[in-house]
C-alpha cells in the first residue's frame, strides 16, 4: 500500500502515531511518504508531538521508522505545489490530507481528479469543531465527490495562497487550535480510512463538534 501524508501539524502528529502503527501490524508492504515544508519549533510543542526540532516530516518519519520496523518511511522535506503534485500523488495511493489551507486541498484534489484509482482523506478544524472530506476515485471514475465542488466553494475557489508562496517574513500565525480538536479530527479520518478498507463507506462527509458531542455523517455517494 502507497501511503502519502501530506501536513506534519496539529491533525498529521495525532493521526500519525496510530495510523503507523496500525499499518505495522497489518501489513508489512506499507509505504509512508510524509510530506511538509515546515519545520518543528519549541512553540509548536503545545499541539504536536516531537523529539526535535526540524523539518517536521524528516523528524516524524525518523522517529516513527525507529519504533515501527515492518513499514517503510519517507520524507519530503518539501510543499505541496504545481510544480511537483504530479510527481507526490500517483496512481493507488492513499492520502491523507492534514494541511489548513483551502488552496493546497484544490491542488491535491484536482490531481486526484487526474487518476483512476486514488483515496483522499481530508481534515481540518477550527477550535472546537472540525470535518473530514473523503474522495474515492475507481477505474477512473468519482464514487464520491472531489473536494473542490460547489458544495465547497471556499475549497473550489480559494481565497488563500499555498504556503510554498510565502517567504518567511510572509508567514502567519495559524487560527488558534485545541489539541483534543485535532484528535477527534485524526480519528476521524483514521476510521473513515478503515471503513474505505472494509468496502463499508456509506459516506463523503464527517462533521463533529467537540463541545456538543454531535457527529453527523453526509452522503452525496455518486456511485455505491
Amino acid at each position: 500500500m502507497k501511503v502519502k501524508v501530506i501536513g506534519i501539524g496539529g491533525i498529521g502528529t495525532c493521526l500519525l502515531p496510530v495510523l503507523v502503527r496500525f499499518l505495522d501490524f497489518s501489513s508489512s508492504a506499507a509505504d509512508i511518504l510524509l510530506i511538509d515544508g515546515d519545520r518543528f519549533e519549541e512553540r509548536n510543542r503545545e499541539r504536536q508531538s516531537f523529539d526535535r526540532l526540524g523539518n517536521k516530516a524528516e523528524v516524524t518519519a525518523e522517529r516513527l521508522q525507529q519504533q515501527h520496523s515492518r513499514v517503510r518511511l519517507h520524507a519530503r522535506p518539501e510543499y505541496v505545489t504545481e510544480s511537483d503534485v504530479v510527481r507526490l500523488v500517483r496512481e493507488g495511493d492513499v492520502v491523507f490530507l492534514c494541511v489548513d489551507n483551502h488552496a493546497t486541498r484544490k491542488l491535491v484534489s484536482d490531481r486526484c481528479e487526474d487518476l483512476n484509482n486514488v483515496v483522499l482523506i481530508s481534515g481540518s478544524n477550527e477550535l472546537t469543531d472540525g470535518s473530514v472530506q473523503v474522495y474515492v476515485r475507481r477505474d477512473g471514475q468519482d464514487v464520491t465527490l472531489p473536494l473542490a465542488s460547489d458544495f465547497h466553494p471556499e475549497v473550489q475557489y480559494p481565497g488563500d495562497v499555498n504556503p510554498a508562496e510565502l517567504g518567511c517574513e510572509e508567514q502567519v500565525e495559524s487560527e488558534p487550535q485545541l489539541l483534543f480538536t485535532n484528535n477527534l479530527v485524526a480519528a476521524m479520518m483514521l476510521g473513515s480510512f478503515y471503513t474505505w478498507q472494509q468496502g463499508t463507506l456509506k459516506y463523503d462527509e464527517l462533521y463533529c463538534d467537540l463541545l456538543t458531542g454531535n457527529c453527523r455523517a453526509v452522503s452525496r455517494m455518486v456511485n455505491r
